[in-house]
């Protein structure tokens, strides 16, 4: 096993052993290849360089208190990225091909899966870019599929504990007919000034609100948003909001908790009235959040008034967790062992 401090790190890249890639030239994907650069070569013309051809995805390999290598989900995982790849015209990877490189990056990486019970996971970085050239607008004919591994902390520094956000009003993420329900690269490269604006007012991340009425709750940066009342978990619903895996998983534990589950609108005037928010996705799986400004209206929003997550939270994130480091049954067979 690598010599880390685990219980220390980032959600960032350090350098693992290997990558795994798979190129699609003449109408068809080849064989997997196995690298240890950190580098890729590109034609200068290639079309994830001119017009945005790249999709990735971003899931976790989880070591149990049993010692065995656990994914998460990984086929939910596929089917976002077939539908990122049909998004913007490029040529799917196939579901064999995916979960072969996937579990290849992970078990040519194996000594970088953190051990149990020290919060880290191995992020895996599902990558698929036009790699063909074309100067002008269209699909290209060649793409390159890559997975590389690394081994993360939590992504808000805080962990599980409640953290600050703000809301940003002078920039959207995405439009309700463009690119935000899909995970390509150009939703994050629109989303930097709000997180620079955000973070410049001293908060973690920024609340986009949609693009047409700048009324109702978009995604938190690169996170789905969620409230807690009256039993209820309601998370928005919109055509610019990006599915999240952990967000879907979440909404069926609540259900199997006897919560009711609203999915729809949510006005940004509603936050007065929620027990408990928080930011979820698989990077952050759950992060609470304790306060929310609202910078151009200069209001606050608090919640954890005692500087913990909120009861409803904390129940679901330990439940979810439990489940992906294999603590607790798994009703829905969500979890797959490799190792």
């Amino acid at each position: 096993m690598a010599n880390l401090e685990w219980g220390k790190l980032p959600f960032g890249y350090l350098k693992t052993d290997y990558n795994v890639r798979c190129y699609y030239r003449d109408g068809k994907w080849g064989e997997l290849e196995i690298s240890s650069s950190e580098t890729v070569n590109l034609h200068i013309s290639a079309t994830a360089l001119h017009y945005g051809q790249q999709a990735f995805e971003g899931m976790k390999a989880y070591r149990g208190k049993d010692g065995k290598i656990r994914l998460f989900r990984w086929e939910e995982n596929f089917k976002r990225m077939e539908r990122s790849a049909n998004g913007i015209l490029m040529q799917p990877v196939t579901k064999d091909i995916f979960k072969d490189a996937i579990t290849k990056a992970v078990l040519l990486n194996e000594r970088f899966v953190p051990p149990y019970g020290t919060g880290a996971a191995l992020y895996l970085r599902p990558l698929l870019i036009g790699s063909g050239p074309q100067v002008g607008v269209k699909p290209a004919e060649e793409y390159m599929f890559m997975v590389f591994a690394t081994p993360v902390g939590p992504y808000f520094k805080e962990g599980f504990t409640p953290i600050k956000i703000a809301v940003v009003r002078d920039s959207d993420r995405a439009a309700p007919l463009g690119t935000g329900s899909i995970k390509v690269g150009g939703n994050y490269a629109s989303s930097l000034v709000g997180a620079k604006k955000a973070h410049d007012e001293g908060y973690g991340a920024p609340m986009y609100l949609d693009s047409v009425h700048k009324k109702y709750i978009d995604e938190i940066g690169a996170a789905n948003f969620f409230g807690v009342k009256n039993n209820t978990y309601i998370t928005p619903k919109s055509p610019s909001i990006l599915p999240s895996i952990t967000n879907m998983s979440i909404m069926q534990l609540a259900e199997d908790m006897g919560m009711t589950v609203e999915k729809r609108p949510v006005d940004i005037d509603e936050l007065d009235s929620f027990e408990e928010v928080g930011a979820c996705g698989t990077a952050a799986i759950i992060s609470p959040i304790g306060e929310i400004y609202d910078i151009d209206k200069d209001k606050k929003y608090n919640f954890c008034k005692d500087g913990k997550a909120g009861p409803l939270s904390t129940k679901i994130y330990n439940k979810l967790v439990a489940i992906q480091y294999g603590d607790e049954a798994d009703p829905h067979n969500w979890v797959e062992i490799i190792k």
